[in-house]
């Protein structure tokens, strides 16, 4: 979107565009008015990324709406949490948009984000944790971050993390998915210097109460350096991680 306003501007400046024709392409900001959303196309210019559409609880037309009009303005797209119902229903609809089924999302890159200045590092503990770690991937990846997936290297084989530590210690900030008894982070961030970003998820059984005990282990962990995100919430983890990359 800043590439967008500093075309317009050049073309005023160059008088390929009179000033009246520019306010005319501005007129949607700073918010575009769809009655049923209203698109913040400013956005990038305030905090570097465009909006993300969180797609749970809205319909494919919805979703169809705001994603063409964040394209037409020339951002890249991310919908998170499409179930793949939603996605059939748009299929072809955003011409070279992938979905990807584990993630839940969808996405269209125009242009290449600002890249970040290290490696963000997506594990798990189990295999089970991975579409919360998918969303925190694609996440990271259409935020212009290096990311790589350490999948499986739960506190159930500690041997199977020590195995991936070269790869672990490359990183720049490490986003640690985990359900069940959530140990994985805090045994991450006694390893490691870089900030540990802690994702509980829903997976356990009866008396994890669908994530709510990893989360207090997560928000309990003894090493220095640990910051917890909501339950499931892998973009949450994602944003943070690439503010941090960032910086």
């Amino acid at each position: 979107m800043k590439s967008y306003f500093e075309e317009i501007l050049k073309k005023v400046y160059e008088h390929q565009l009179s000033p009246e024709e520019a306010v005319e392409r501005l007129k949607d900001y700073p918010y575009q008015d769809l009655e049923f959303a209203k698109i913040d196309h400013q956005r990038e210019l305030r905090k570097g990324v465009p909006e993300i559409i969180y797609g749970l609880g809205k319909t494919g037309p919805q979703i169809l709406k705001i994603g063409r009009e964040i394209i037409r303005k020339g951002g890249n797209l991310l919908v998170t949490r499409v179930e793949p119902e939603v996605y059939r229903a748009l299929k072809g609809k955003i011409p070279g948009a992938v979905y990807n089924p584990a993630a839940r999302t969808i996405t269209m890159k125009q242009k290449e984000a600002a890249r970040g200045k290290g490696k963000i590092v997506v594990m798990t503990a189990g295999t089970s944790d991975i579409p919360v770690a998918e969303e925190a991937f694609v996440t990271c990846d259409i935020l212009g971050n290096e990311t790589e997936r350490v999948y499986d290297v739960g506190v159930a084989g500690l041997h199977r993390l020590f195995g991936e530590y070269d790869r672990i210690k490359q990183a720049r900030v490490v986003i640690a998915v985990a359900g069940m008894e959530g140990a994985l982070p805090s045994v991450v961030a006694g390893l490691v210097s870089v900030p540990v970003i802690a994702v509980p998820t829903s997976i356990g059984y009866g008396a994890s109460f669908k994530g709510l005990a990893a989360l207090l282990a997560m928000l309990n962990s003894c090493p220095g350096g640990v910051a917890v995100v909501n339950i499931d919430n892998g973009f949450g983890a994602a944003y943070l991680a690439s503010s941090i990359n960032h910086l």
